[in-house]
């Protein structure tokens, strides 16, 4: 059984301590909720793991963990094969202690993108809204952020961090929270706020940027990645009941209304820093997700069009301050 008393203690002191006032019900209420059978298992394997200190550690420019003495080939089976159990796996990738979890997502090569564009990271508090697995949260601590929190709704990722957390001693400067945004109070206390591949998932665009913005201190920095289209400042797709295959995609602005967007929600500083296409090396089909991915949802004739027709995924990062 996962346990949040720690993360209160880490809080009550801080300027997070407003959140207690929602968080343990939130939380004991999401507990209740996942009394299944599947999440039982997720945290059995949790369980199983090690708790491993690493004796060596990078965050910096992977999720490498290492131990000496090195694990017999029958312990990394075993630690391989508790993983596996979590699968699919879709941020990443993860190296630990020989175990090579190959995800679907070269997560490492977004946040090489966008590393070189914010401000220091060091001794920051950082929120990462819907953050998968939590794997760049591990890339933050890398970069020196005092205390990085993760929100996701997704029990299996919630899990899957948990599981990578004990394998790195349960490292207490990261915490995934399984929470949506609507969620958060107006926290005010965060100096960076991430929301990476989020906003078009949302049925309101704009209500997802002041959420961002209150959750931010005066001067903080909102660090925003999300699918667009090509266009002027007055061009927004909406697709119909499926885009690349996923059902739940609402609004894809150009980068021009995206910026419109945010100078809208009163951000100020607001700068384009990359817009990428993804490629089918960034997101691919491997043995940790056992289901389909991109070269699935891209007309099989034409890479440029999603399988519905509509622009394939161009992906944009914006970084904007709150005055």
């Amino acid at each position: 059984m996962i346990e949040f008393d720690p993360f209160y203690q880490l809080i009550a002191e801080s300027p997070l301590n407003p959140w207690l006032d929602t968080l343990p019900h939130q939380l004991a209420h999401w507990r209740q909720k996942r009394e299944r059978d599947d999440i039982k298992k997720w945290l059995n394997i949790i369980d199983n793991l090690p708790q491993v200190t690493p004796s060596r550690l990078d965050l910096l420019h992977r999720v490498h963990a290492e131990i000496t003495p090195e694990f017999s080939d029958h312990q990394r089976e075993e630690i391989k094969k508790l993983l596996r159990g979590l699968m699919p796996w879709r941020k990443g990738p993860f190296s630990l202690y020989g175990v090579n979890v190959d995800t679907e997502w070269r997560s490492d090569w977004k946040w090489q993108r966008i590393l070189p564009h914010l401000s220091s990271l060091e001794g920051r508090t950082v929120l990462d809204v819907g953050c998968g697995n939590g794997y760049h949260l591990w890339r933050m601590l890398g970069s020196g952020v005092r205390l990085a929190i993760g929100i996701d709704p997704m029990p299996l990722f919630f899990c899957q961090f948990e599981a990578v957390r004990k394998l790195l001693a349960a490292d207490q400067r990261a915490h995934l929270l399984p929470l949506v945004t609507e969620q958060l109070p107006a926290l005010k206390a965060f100096d960076t706020v991430f929301s990476m591949g989020v906003l078009y998932h949302r049925r309101s665009p704009l209500e997802h940027l002041y959420q961002l913005k209150d959750q931010l201190v005066s001067g903080g920095e909102l660090v925003l990645e999300t699918l667009v289209v090509t266009g002027d400042k007055h061009h927004v797709l909406v697709p119909g009941d499926r885009y690349a295959q996923m059902r739940n995609v609402y609004f894809i602005p150009s980068p021009q209304a995206l910026q419109s967007w945010l100078a809208k929600c009163g951000f100020i500083d607001i700068n384009t820093v990359n817009i990428v296409s993804t490629t089918l090396d960034e997101q691919r089909r491997t043995d940790w997700i056992n289901s389909a991915s991109l070269a699935d949802f891209l007309d099989p004739h034409d890479h440029s069009k999603t399988i519905e027709g509509y622009p394939a995924p161009l992906r944009v990062t914006l970084i904007a301050r709150k005055p």
